[in-house]
């Protein structure tokens, strides 16, 4: 079963028009692949959920994470919505669904462990899950959150378990560029990176993958693009 793990994030999903449009890309891919698809919140959703928990406690509770996850909750929804209409089988799954086991770290959870098994099996009956990037469930048994740029990890930590051909990121720009595209216009591509190369930018506070993402990534050899 050759398996593809597709994460798309938040600018993909910003409204119904994108949505139709990242579930025709999916469409293209299920004819050689079986695909898992991790979804962020809709463009500005979280920021939006987070701006209203500050107004009220300064530290991210179990309460909270509840509150952040939310906005995963509508993205997959709508997107298994429109795959079904399109007659691709699909079934949106929330964190602890699956389960994505957590610690109890809220507000920036580690990843313990995923159901990989139950995903095989949703496959193997013709179904394309929907998944919410970004969050789990601990071991308290609470929903919890993988932190900011946590649906890069979610998807990774996907493709990592259920050892995937590759994990596709989708964002906003074509690819990892010399600087940021949309401020520099003499920014160019680049075809190729390490892991490590790829880790560095990350770190140092370039906006494309979510460091902990690229550290598992390259813990399990996984092609990411």
């Amino acid at each position: 079963m050759k398996i593809l793990v597709m994460k798309f994030g938040g600018t993909s999903v910003a409204n119904l028009n994108r949505i139709k449009k990242i579930a025709s890309i999916i469409k293209k891919e299920t004819k050689k692949f079986r695909v898992v698809t991790v979804l962020s919140a809709m463009s500005g959703v979280t920021n939006n959920l987070q701006n209203y928990i500050d107004e009220i406690i300064a530290n991210n509770s179990s309460d909270s994470d509840l509150i952040l996850t939310s906005g995963e909750q509508v993205s997959v929804c709508l997107l298994s919505i429109v795959l079904n209409k399109m007659n691709i089988k699909s079934k949106s799954l929330l964190g602890w669904q699956i389960p994505i086991i957590t610690n109890t770290n809220y507000g920036k959870a580690r990843i313990l462990d995923i159901n990989a098994n139950f995903l095989k099996k949703t496959l193997q009956k013709g179904i394309t899950p929907v998944i919410a990037g970004f969050q789990g469930i601990s071991e308290e048994l609470r929903v919890s959150t993988i932190g900011r740029g946590g649906s890069d990890t979610t998807a990774v930590a996907i493709a990592s378990k259920m050892s995937a051909q590759r994990c596709d990121i989708y964002t906003d720009v074509e690819g990892v560029y010399t600087t940021d595209p949309r401020l520099v216009k003499k920014a160019r591509k680049i075809k190729h990176l390490t892991y490590d190369e790829m880790l560095e930018m990350s770190s140092v506070g370039a906006q494309v993958l979510e460091p902990r993402s690229v550290s598992l990534a390259k813990k399990n050899n996984l092609l990411v693009t």
